[in-house]
């Protein structure tokens, strides 16, 4: 199985880079529910994955401008030391538990769910020219701790709840939320990722596999960041993050929720889509007034 893992890191590498989304929140539960990791392993290959691949989009952004590198820095320094708290207690799951860390990713994935759905309709604050003052430090400290255990636990978080924490707390554009966001999470994902190879949470090989698309996928997503229907693309993530999840928690009856769920989003694209192109026929076909 070689080609369905770098269709895999290419698609979820291309939304990364349009949108800051965390990949870990995709590919964690991609691993485990379409290619059969055990949840450690999926948790470990995806950190190291995202280390590297988060990379690449991270330079990309800081060449285009748009990373507060200051704010990341100070958030790593809260994120970093509790990242690794988060792995030694992952790893520290035996071969029986393996049950409960599928519940501990899987509750993670629906409260990032609902965290990304509430970061698409919040209005950002307004965008300012700002120095990370005293105050902006302790908060993405703050931030950076509570955050970084999640991500070294889960890999869930590295690009949502980071995301919306900037969002809610600090004057950024949305280009430079992506890219502060990108930067932070690729050197946070090192910290994480290293602490995971040495328990031995990675597939080597899947990893190789997933970074040949992902790579090209982030480098393109990151040309493509201001082009994009946002919040209808946010939307579908955070329904796709919360039937992940529920999926693996396996909670009564989680595979008609999911067959149901899915059916309604299908459902609704459509309906978005035949709106969208009766809109266009509409303004197309509108008499042309001076």
């Amino acid at each position: 199985m070689t080609w369905q893992f770098a269709l895999a890191g290419l698609a979820v590498g291309s939304l990364v880079g349009m949108t800051g989304m965390g990949g870990g929140s995709l590919m964690t539960p991609m691993l485990i529910l379409l290619f059969g990791f055990d949840p450690k392993t999926a948790v470990g290959t995806d950190i190291l994955h995202g280390a590297i691949f988060k990379s690449f989009g991270a330079f990309r952004h800081r060449q285009l401008g748009n990373v507060h590198t200051r704010l990341a820095l100070w958030l790593l320094v809260g994120s970093a030391p509790f990242s690794l708290l988060g792995v030694q207690i992952a790893s520290s799951f035996g071969d029986g538990t393996e049950k409960t860390m599928s519940t501990i990713v899987g509750w993670s994935l629906i409260a990032g769910g609902v965290g990304f759905l509430v970061k698409t309709f919040v209005r950002p604050l307004k965008v300012r020219q700002f120095d990370v003052a005293p105050r902006d430090r302790i908060l993405a400290v703050i931030v950076g701790a509570t955050f970084g255990f999640v991500v070294g636990l889960t890999s869930v978080g590295s690009g949502t709840f980071f995301g919306l924490a900037m969002l809610l707390l600090f004057p950024l554009s949305a280009r430079r939320i992506v890219g502060t966001d990108l930067l932070h999470a690729a050197m946070l994902l090192w910290v994480a990722g290293a602490g995971h190879l040495l328990h031995g949470n990675v597939d080597v090989h899947a990893m190789a596999w997933l970074l040949v698309g992902s790579i090209p996928g982030v480098l393109l997503g990151s040309q493509m960041s201001i082009r994009v229907p946002e919040r209808a693309l946010r939307i579908a993530f955070a329904f796709i993050l919360v039937l992940s999840g529920i999926k693996v928690v396996d909670l009564p009856a989680a595979t008609t929720i999911v067959e149901v769920g899915v059916a309604l989003g299908g459902a609704t694209l459509l309906v978005w889509l035949a709106l969208d192109l009766r809109g266009r026929r509409v303004r197309r076909l509108a008499p042309v007034t001076e």
